[in-house]
């Protein structure tokens, strides 16, 4: 495929607690379907810590694990699977950086998260953590 080409994937996208908890999950998910993103999927659930424990298996280890562990078992989750052109990076791009203070502006985070941690929303990365989340 050349650099230019386009193509159809499907990307993984959880809103975190503090979406729901803020009643904006409504906001966020329209503006992926604004965007021209269609939602193949959508479930509501409790992240377990054994579940975050798996999710985050590259962060366990770090000093801050303990208060992210806290923050998205505290409440429910919505985990959506997205499909479109690019899907992958047309999300990333919509959701901005991790860290809400310097995320983009127009990005989900920079217009609603809080900080790096109470960021609303996580979104797979590649191909391969699409698959498996």
């Amino acid at each position: 495929m050349s650099d230019g080409a386009r193509h159809i994937e499907r990307t993984f996208v959880m809103l975190k607690p503090d979406a729901l908890e803020r009643s904006i999950m409504g906001e966020i998910l329209g503006r992926f379907e604004r965007k021209g993103l269609k939602l193949v999927r959508l479930e509501l659930r409790r992240v377990t810590k054994d579940l975050a424990a798996t999710h985050y298996a590259h962060l366990v280890d770090k000093p801050f694990y303990p208060e992210l562990e806290a923050y998205i078992t505290r409440g429910p989750v919505v985990a959506c699977v997205w499909e479109g052109i690019d899907a992958i990076r047309v999300v990333r791009n919509l959701v901005g950086a991790t860290d809400s203070i310097l995320a983009a502006a127009g990005t989900i985070r920079c217009d609603f998260g809080v900080d790096k941690t109470e960021n609303l929303v996580h979104a797979s990365d590649s191909p391969e953590s699409a698959a498996s989340e």
